[in-house]
């Protein structure tokens, strides 16, 4: 079935995966399984050149995820700049977001949520 899906038009996969009663295909299904079962959480950063998902395990505070992407953003952490995913993409962007009140500055202890956007301010 999934050799099937891929060998559509990827415009026509969704109606495929609608036509077998699946939301979407069983790779992503087996991700999010072992995300839930060994834990897991992502959270995205963004800058000019790059978005990125980092994962680490549920319950990360801020300080400790900042930590995943460079010792010294942990060790120089100063706050987070967080706003999930759902309100990001309603503004469509984090500058709309900022002017929408829907980013929040978080201290170290922060436990980061399954899709947060964060901008990490640090100084080392």
């Amino acid at each position: 079935m999934e050799a099937e899906m891929l060998a559509l038009d990827p415009a026509d996969r969704q109606e495929y995966l609608e036509g077998h009663g699946l939301e979407e295909p069983g790779l992503y299904r087996l991700i999010h399984a072992g995300y839930r079962l060994l834990g897991l959480i992502s959270f995205f950063t963004s800058g000019p050149k790059e978005v990125r998902a980092w994962t680490v395990p549920g319950g990360t505070v801020a300080a400790e995820a900042a930590g995943e992407i460079h010792t010294d953003f942990e060790r120089g952490f100063i706050r987070a700049e967080t706003v999930g995913w759902v309100d990001f993409a309603a503004a469509g962007g984090m500058r709309e977001a900022k002017e929408r009140g829907l980013v929040r500055s978080e201290g170290r202890d922060y436990v980061v949520q399954d899709g947060d956007i964060i901008l990490f301010r640090f100084n080392v």
